[in-house]
């Protein structure tokens, strides 16, 4: 089975996989970060193919869903590489990308070590963004029951990852304690120049949801 064809059934497996998922981490967030993959790809010198497996697979084994021990290792990537003909370096280099993709807290965040997963990552953040982002975190709060916004409720910047792994606050302080971050931890360009114009969407949403929230016309 040659790398396209791999691709193509990593694919269509990650869709059936995620078909039924309501978080906000659904198939359709699986293809849209494959997709900004392959568009930041273009702008660096990357081995496509692993891009292409690492953005596909990058949630496959995501600490919100999965044990804390199979996040870390991307044991459910390994399995599903291990049955095609790649050598142990390629795997090893989609699992890293796998297990350390995702953002775990402002004081939290684990070095990517390759260029291929820096365009992963910048892939994912740029999903949780902008129009996008907005949508995701509500759909993401609603799945794990917290209030849309408590003005009571301050946000707070997690020191470990264990902070905000186990935080409960609403959906807006999650902008500030995560959302409004993702700006300037992008690591390509090219994720820098679409980065500011999601950022600034997100900034735009917030004047008009308190104002709103407060009661004015």
């Amino acid at each position: 089975m040659n790398k396209e064809e791999i691709i193509k059934k990593t694919a269509q497996y990650i869709e059936k996989t995620f078909v039924n998922s309501h978080s906000g981490h659904d198939w359709w967030h699986m293809w849209r970060v494959w997709q900004n993959a392959k568009l930041i790809g273009k702008t660096e010198k990357v081995d496509m193919f692993i891009v292409e497996m690492g953005a596909l697979l990058h949630d496959i084994s995501d600490w919100k869903f999965n044990s804390k021990e199979d996040s870390e290792s991307g044991t459910q990537a390994r399995q599903w590489l291990q049955q095609f003909n790649l050598d142990r370096k390629t795997i090893d280099h989609i699992c890293d990308i796998v297990a350390t993709v995702s953002f775990k807290g402002a004081s939290s965040t684990v070095e990517m070590k390759t260029t291929e997963g820096k365009v992963v990552r910048d892939a994912d953040r740029l999903d949780a963004i902008g129009a996008m982002g907005i949508a995701r975190a509500f759909a993401y709060g609603g799945s794990q029951n917290r209030l849309m916004h408590n003005p009571h409720e301050k946000p707070k910047k997690h020191h470990t990852t264990q902070d905000y792994v186990k935080s409960t606050s609403s959906t807006i302080n999650h902008f500030y304690e995560k959302l409004l971050l993702l700006k300037n931890l992008m690591n390509t360009e090219s994720a820098k120049r679409i980065a500011e114009n999601r950022h600034k969407f997100m900034e735009d949403f917030l004047r008009e949801f308190y104002s709103e929230w407060s009661g004015k016309i």
